[in-house]
Parts: structure tokens; C-alpha cells; sequence
């Protein structure tokens, strides 16, 4: 069960017993162009962001216009006529705000506004902005917001990458200071982020947290506002030249005592890189020579998003395989095939029975487990073998 942080914002994410069905639920809406980046959820609203257009609701003939950003019934899966906000680039990350609102960050003017979910107008008591950059990842985390992505700048402040804001009021927190630096091949990034109660865990590009070497990957003790004694040398290696930083996404587990990282990167068989890969990692093992406990392969294909429920390790992109080490974009010896979509067993890193399949496309962008089943988010048409244009849900069984 998750903990509560001050203010009443769990930490960790929702705990599931069991996988999810393979069959999708008939009523989520869909997505008719574009792509699918994010998604938050916020009482029963169901908030989805990337780059799109056009909605339309499920057995609906009407066409929407939405600009990157609607809303929609979790139960119903009806449109949410009242939220149009007019977003003017893509939205790339999700966070559920204090009341009725939603944080909202990607390349948009501003990169960083709240809204209200009763007609999705930004909230003006909220003042950060960033600057120099785009919002890739945002984390709720009790009175305070996270914020990482490319940026140089917050309001008046400087912060790259990283930041830590108040939810209500969008200042800068003076006591909190952690900087990437020497991001791989560009600009330093921070790509993915979650928090436990008192530690908050991040990839992207970049080989130093505050000086400290952290190739791509770091864990920051929220305790003391540093950088935790935690160091891993599994992504300072380089996979092919066109990713200089091939680390994706990562999802903690419910209890916080693990995460798993996704990465892109190629092939690489037999080097013993995490190119193409999801990897676990325990949160709260020390030390500077942390190995993953298990590492699953997909043999040449990238993944973009990963779940973690407790139940299973659930993780997308346009992947072909999972349990894979020996392939190199071919099924090498005891590769399963789970086209799009696939679920790992928490424990032995091995790919679970659960195949719905998935139009590849570029990828899965989005998951998030919420009580009755797992949303999905890509910019595809086809998911469980039915038409859910980029959007759907997987229910529990």
C-alpha cells in the first residue's frame, strides 16, 4: 500500500495483486493523430497530453478539437467537454496538482503551467516558467513539484535540469540544489524521475550529479537534499553513436524498495551493455559498484515506458522480444515475441505469459497503473488486437 506524504500525495505507485487483463476496455476515447507523451490522473479524470489535434469519443462519430491536451472520464471514458486548454506545442509530462488541477510541463510556451480541470485555464497564482528548455518529467512529491528536462532557468532562478518548486506557489526552493552536468553528446537532461518518501530517482543526459559521477543515472537522498551514496557504472558505456544517451524511462516499484530503467541504444549482444533493455535496480543498496539485479533484453528495439504494480513489470516501446540477450534484431535463442507491449515477473526478470500485442509504431510514451487496470499512451491504433487509437486501458482480470 502506498505511504502519504504531507499533504495527503502518495509517493509510490498504485499496487496491483495481479496482471491485468489482455483484453482491453471498450470505452476509452481516442487519439485520431499524433502521439500520445503523457498521462495523470486526478480524482476520475483522466488527464492525457502529447502531440495531437483531434479526439473523438468511444463509438462516437463527432471530431473533437483538442491542441496536446483533454481530459477524460476514467469510468465512462467520455470526453471531458469543459477542459480545452490551448496548449501551443507538445506536451511531454504530467502531474496532478494540488484541488482540481494539473500540473502540465513540455515545449509549449511557459513549459511549466497548472491548470484547473473545470476548464482547463492556467492558474495564475502558480509563476514558474522555464527557460532555455523544454519540461520532460515532473513528480508530484507532497508540498513540492519536481521538475527536470533541458532547461537553464526557472522565474528569475537558475536550474539546470532540475528543480524543485512549491505546488502552490511555483517558487524555486532556495534549500534544495542538485545539479546535472555533462550531459552526453548535448545538452544535459534529466528524462525520467520518481519519488519514494526519501529518495527521488533520475536518468537522462548527463555523467555528474552536483560533481559526483552518476553516468546517466542517479538516486538523491531527500533526507539531506544531496546526492545519495548510490553509484552505477552499467550505462557509462556507449551503445550506438546516434544515442549518446540511451537512457528512457524508470518507474519505482509501490513499495519504493526497487526501480526499472528502459533504455534505446541497438543491439549489442553479447557486450554485456544495457543497450535495448529493462534493468532492476534497488533503491537503497550503497555503494559505488551497483549492479542491476536483472536485466531483460529485447535483442535491438527501444523501450520508451515502464510500470511497476507490485504484480508485474510492465514495459513498451516498438520492441519485437523480450528474454533476448542473444538477438541483434533477429529472435535469438529463447526470445518470446511480445510485439509493443510486454510484462516482466518483478522477481526473476523474465518475460510474463501476458501478450496482448501492440501496433509498434514509434512506441508505448505512457503507462500508468491506477486501482482497476493500466492506461497505456503511444501513437498507434491497434492495441489487444482492437482498434484504440492511442490511447486504452488494460482492467484488472
Amino acid at each position: 500500500m502506498a505511504l502519504l506524504l504531507p499533504g495527503g500525495a502518495a509517493w509510490a505507485g498504485v499496487e496491483q495483486s495481479k496482471v491485468v487483463s489482455a483484453n482491453p476496455v471498450d470505452h476509452t476515447p481516442h487519439v485520431l493523430d499524433g502521439i500520445v507523451n503523457a498521462l495523470a490522473v486526478v480524482g476520475r479524470t483522466v488527464v492525457v497530453g502529447g502531440k495531437f489535434s483531434t479526439v473523438q469519443n468511444a463509438g462516437g462519430r463527432a471530431k473533437l478539437a483538442r491542441h496536446n491536451l483533454f481530459a477524460f472520464d476514467l469510468r465512462t471514458g467520455r470526453i471531458d467537454p469543459g477542459f480545452r486548454p490551448q496548449m501551443d506545442g507538445p506536451v511531454l509530462s504530467l502531474a496532478p496538482g494540488p484541488g482540481n488541477t494539473v500540473f502540465a510541463g513540455g515545449s509549449f510556451s511557459r513549459g511549466l503551467v497548472r491548470l484547473s480541470l473545470a476548464d482547463g485555464s492556467p492558474d495564475r497564482a502558480f509563476t514558474a516558467a522555464t527557460y532555455g528548455g523544454q519540461v520532460t518529467s515532473l513528480v508530484r512529491h507532497g508540498p513540492h513539484l519536481f521538475v527536470g528536462g533541458d532547461f537553464n532557468r526557472i522565474g528569475g532562478t537558475t536550474r539546470i535540469a532540475l528543480a524543485r518548486l512549491d505546488a502552490v506557489t511555483g517558487a524555486v526552493d532556495p534549500g534544495f540544489h542538485v545539479t546535472p552536468g555533462d550531459g552526453r553528446g548535448g545538452e544535459t537532461t534529466v528524462t525520467a524521475m520518481a519519488a519514494t518518501a526519501n529518495r527521488l530517482v533520475l536518468d537522462g543526459s548527463f555523467t555528474t550529479l552536483d560533481g559526483l559521477a552518476r553516468p546517466q543515472l542517479g538516486v538523491i537522498d531527500l533526507t539531506t537534499g544531496r546526492v545519495a551514496d548510490w553509484h552505477t557504472a552499467a550505462y557509462a558505456p556507449e551503445c550506438r553513436k546516434a544515442f549518446p544517451s540511451y537512457v528512457r524511462g524508470l518507474d519505482l516499484s509501490p513499495d519504493g524498495r526497487y526501480f526499472v530503467v528502459v533504455t534505446t541504444g541497438g543491439p549489442a549482444p553479447g557486450t554485456g551493455k544495457l543497450c535495448d533493455t529493462a534493468a532492476r535496480f534497488e533503491t537503497y543498496a550503497r555503494g559505488t559498484n551497483i549492479r542491476p539485479t536483472w536485466v531483460n533484453h529485447t535483442g535491438g528495439d527501444s523501450l520508451y515506458a515502464v510500470a511497476a504494480t507490485g504484480a508485474a513489470v510492465y514495459v513498451g516501446g516498438h520492441q519485437r522480444w523480450l528474454d533476448n540477450p542473444l538477438g541483434a534484431d533477429t529472435a535469438g535463442k529463447g526470445a518470446v515475441s511480445r510485439p509493443g507491449i510486454g510484462a516482466i515477473h518483478p522477481v526473476t526478470g523474465k518475460a510474463l505469459a501476458w501478450n496482448p500485442t501492440r501496433e509498434r509504431g514509434i512506441g508505448v510514451k505512457a503507462f500508468l497503473a491506477v486501482k482497476n487496470g493500466l492506461l497505456v499512451g503511444s501513437d498507434t491504433t491497434r492495441l489487444g488486437r482492437e482498434y484504440h487509437a492511442r490511447v486504452g486501458m488494460f482492467p484488472m482480470r
